[in-house]
């Protein structure tokens, strides 16, 4: 048998302690119904790997839980070769949201990332601060109009961030798209989700009702696409537009001989739409969405990152440079997705035998990576459930391990939006909070663990716009 390439002779590990469950089912009624706490208790029990089983005798699936901040570096960074995107919950995103930068793998995915990079520099990124910041004066003119002073932050954080990812992905055809997006997205998600956790599946091309609805929303989603794509591809060397379509098409690489390898075909460039669409709407909205609701329960915090906003920005429109000159408000960020991690779990395979903490994770094992779990670990995180920002000013980032916390993932697979979702999301906290103070109406917002992060709940805040008087 093959061993990692840091076991130490991965044999020589001990056995990999089991979270007790149900006699016939195991695990699985506790993984449908709460997942996330689920996991959670397995690392209070057992420690940093813990085995999870779920399933009926025969169809029963064993999950490899790693919790450490140590096992999470070597299975995405220093032995990432050997835990692969193999699992059948990646099949389903990948037969459902194409082979994308999120889904692909070995040379597809070498290829794409080299066609995709340099499109994502910090500079080339600054660049879309002026989409967000549109989007976000809308949604702050709107909020004019709320009833009785109630948003919903779960909602109205995803309508920003599909609108300004939509617009820096389409320019101007942002109405076509953003509505077809919303309206599509939950119908696919859905059923990804249903199949990816299921220990089997019909095939898809059987015309049950759910096979049916799923289908109809990938044709209307797939068909708007192909229709932009068609429209720049059209339009060739006279397309004038800078939005990350245009650039995506006219993509080329070479390799290191300085060959060019060619850009994207017109399904490959589908491909990365519907990821870019995916992973760059529903992160960041539950990131602003927590940050939001987290400060509307903790007024303290929320003052002090008004103080800063109105120093640094007065009353001028922020920029990408602003990012710098707003560290609290950053730090705010940071520890909403400390705390609601918007990737909550993260799932590999082990290609060979590999010991991590002790214990040997056999080849073939399904791996789970919870940052849900990671994030809570109190010899990192005291009081791990209390909000402070202040977790993250550099002194306290220096003293924790690399892995603590690892919202973008890391390693050579690390998200490549990390710097836009950062961007966005202080970009617009700094236009919601100079307009807006809050109060919490929700006081929890229970979630569980989809795609993303899901809120299984309204977020409902108070809003008062701050340059009117306050009713007496």
């Amino acid at each position: 048998m093959a061993l990692g390439t840091n076991t130490g002779g991965a044999g020589a590990g001990t056995e990999v302690p089991a979270l007790s469950g149900a006699p016939l089912l195991g695990s699985l009624h506790d993984l449908r119904s709460d997942s996330l706490g689920t996991y959670l208790r397995a690392q209070q029990r057992h420690g940093d790997v813990v085995r999870v089983s779920a399933g009926p005798p025969g169809m029963r699936a064993d999950l490899y839980c790693v919790f450490s901040p140590e096992g999470v570096q070597q299975v995405l960074a220093s032995e990432a070769a050997n835990f692969r995107k193999d699992n059948a919950f990646y099949q389903e995103v990948r037969e459902s949201f194409g082979n994308g930068l999120l889904t692909s793998q070995d040379e597809d995915y070498l290829r794409q990332r080299r066609l995709v990079q340099p499109l994502f520099t910090r500079r080339r990124v600054d660049g879309y601060a002026g989409a967000v910041a549109a989007e976000t004066a809308s949604v702050v003119t709107a909020w004019e109009e709320a009833l009785d002073g109630i948003v919903d932050v779960s909602d109205e954080m995803t309508h920003l961030a599909l609108r300004a990812v939509a617009r820096i992905l389409f320019g101007t055809d942002v109405e076509a798209t953003a509505d077809v997006v919303a309206r599509c997205f939950p119908v696919i998600t859905d059923y990804v989700l249903r199949r990816g956790y299921s220990p089997a599946n019909i095939p898809r091309n059987w015309p049950t009702p759910g096979n049916r609805r799923a289908a109809a929303a990938m044709d209307e989603l797939y068909g708007v696409c192909d229709r932009i794509i068609g429209q720049r591809r059209r339009a060739g060397a006279d397309a004038s537009g800078e939005d990350l379509l245009t650039l995506l098409a006219a993509a080329r690489s070479s390799d290191d001989g300085g060959f060019d390898d060619g850009g994207f075909d017109d399904t490959e460039l589908r491909d990365q739409v519907l990821i870019f669409l995916l992973a760059g709407h529903e992160t960041t909205a539950t990131s602003l969405c927590f940050a939001l609701h987290l400060l509307a329960r903790h007024p303290e915090q929320q003052d002090r990152a008004r103080e800063e906003i109105t120093r640094v920005l007065g009353d001028r429109p922020p920029q990408a440079s602003d990012l710098e000159r707003l560290p609290y408000l950053s730090r705010v960020v940071k520890e909403a997705m400390r705390l609601y991690p918007a990737a909550p779990v993260i799932g590999r395979k082990a290609v060979a035998a590999t010991r991590i903490g002790g214990h040997t994770v056999p080849a073939g094992a399904d791996v789970i990576l919870a940052p849900w779990v990671t994030h809570r670990r109190p010899e990192h995180w005291p009081d791990p459930d209390r909000f402070d920002p202040d977790r993250f000013t550099p002194e306290a980032e220096a003293g924790r391990p690399r892995y603590a916390w690892f919202p973008f993932g890391g390693g050579p697979r690390a998200c490549i939006g990390q710097h836009f979702s950062m961007l966005e999301s202080v970009i617009a906290l700094a236009m919601i909070l100079r307009a807006y103070s809050f109060e919490a109406v929700d006081a929890e917002i229970p979630v569980s663990a989809g795609i993303t992060l899901r809120t299984q709940g309204p977020a409902r805040c108070r809003v008062r716009r701050l340059d009117t008087p306050r009713a007496e």
